[in-house]
């Protein structure tokens, strides 16, 4: 898959969140909002050129770092984006996993750096 189909991916992932917020579905809307993320991530990751395997970008740990290494690490993005991209990976590993309810306002948060994640994924590799 390209950049830019990831980038429509993680977009489209970014509004599911949004509605399975609105609908009252935290568990869901923090699932979708990391998926958001980790689509732009690897977008991110593809457009920058970073030498990374497509095998490593596609699962959670091997992205996060690489993402971590290849694009926080060297300025390219500030480090609080990586930072929210493994408090996302944390909601929804509780969300998917722990069976621990998703406190509303943490969805609110994930949801809305989500958003913030993937326009400054766009805006600073896929323009």
């Amino acid at each position: 898959m390209n950049a830019q189909a990831l980038l429509a991916k993680a977009i489209q992932a970014a509004a599911s969140a949004k509605l399975l917020l609105d609908a009252g579905d935290a568990d869901g809307a923090c699932n979708r909002a990391y998926y958001a993320m980790f689509d732009a991530a690897r977008a991110a990751l593809l457009a920058s050129g970073a030498p990374v395997p497509a095998e490593i970008a596609k699962t959670h740990s091997g992205l996060i770092s690489a993402f971590s290494l290849h694009l926080v690490k060297t300025g390219r993005v500030p480090i609080e984006f990586g930072k929210t991209l493994n408090k996302a990976e944390e909601l929804r590993l509780i969300a998917d996993y722990k069976g621990d309810p998703i406190e509303s306002d943490a969805a609110s948060w994930v949801v809305s750096e989500a958003h913030s994640f993937v326009q400054k994924m766009q805006d600073t590799f896929l323009r």
